[in-house]
């Protein structure tokens, strides 16, 4: 079996193309065989009423064995929570969970005594170790929060639950990929315990920008707002890519667009 015909099969099984090999947008554009795509309207779903959240992996009661995760990348929540609501206190262990909140507002609170208010821009990071409790609300009283939750697999169990929060406006994000989070912490930077770096970009209309997946990396890009193309491939919000192969990313908007690129490990 020659490699085309395996890397087809391999992204057939993964439920990631159609056995049609048709494009998966509307339009009929083609696209990219290097590239595994995922796509907004086959997430999974919760509606609690206060809280509506598309999941790109398995999560709570969205059980799909197809999509257990990327790498280390174990969760992307797409989460919009109603004004005056959210997540009482609970649980984690052993996760880096990261939020990137794209509107309105959240309140976080845990129990290593930190507590702060995330907005747009911000970029927090939350590393569970041996155990931390935490609660996550819209403190607003007339505005829905929306925010992505992200949760990273460490590479290394049981180390001190820490918090971290940075501002990166954005014009620092404006037509590049400017590093949000990674194993070195720095200015505008969260700490990861894992080998694995995330960027952010806020494209105009017409903006572009690219980034190489290097051999022996691995790279997921989630498409948080806006409209743009990746390689030629068209994404709408909530859509994503992947690669698991020495790979240009090229990236142009066809509206103004945000979006966030996982580099792993």
């Amino acid at each position: 079996m020659n490699r085309d015909r395996r890397h087809f099969l391999r992204l057939t099984a993964a439920g990631l193309i159609h056995v049609s090999g048709r494009p998966l947008w509307a339009g009929e554009e083609p696209y990219d065989a290097e590239l595994l795509i995922r796509l907004a309207a086959e997430r999974g779903h919760t509606d609690l009423g206060w809280l509506n959240s598309y999941h790109s992996f398995s999560f709570g009661r969205y059980v799909n064995q197809r999509q257990m995760g990327f790498r280390s990348l174990r969760v992307i929540n797409d989460d919009r929570i109603v004004a005056g609501r959210g997540f009482p206190t609970h649980p984690h262990r052993d996760m880096e969970i990261l939020s990137y909140v794209l509107g309105g507002a959240l309140q976080h609170r845990d129990s290593t005594g930190r507590g702060s208010v995330v907005r747009p821009d911000d970029v927090q990071v939350m590393a569970a170790g041996t155990g931390i409790t935490h609660s996550e609300y819209n403190p607003s009283g007339t505005e829905e929060n929306h925010f992505l939750q992200v949760w990273i697999r460490p590479a290394m169990r049981g180390v001190r639950p820490r918090y971290q929060q940075r501002r990166v406006g954005r014009d620092a994000k404006r037509d590049v990929f400017r590093a949000v989070a990674g194993p070195e912490a720095s200015a505008g930077v969260v700490g990861l315990n894992q080998d694995a770096r995330v960027y952010a970009t806020v494209l105009g209309r017409g903006g572009s920008v690219g980034h190489t997946v290097e051999r022996g990396r691995h790279g997921w890009l989630q498409v948080a707002s806006g409209e743009l193309s990746v390689n030629g491939v068209r994404l709408r919000a909530g859509d994503a890519v992947a690669t698991s192969r020495p790979t240009r990313l090229e990236v142009t908007a066809a509206a103004e667009s945000e979006a966030l690129l996982f580099d792993l490990g």
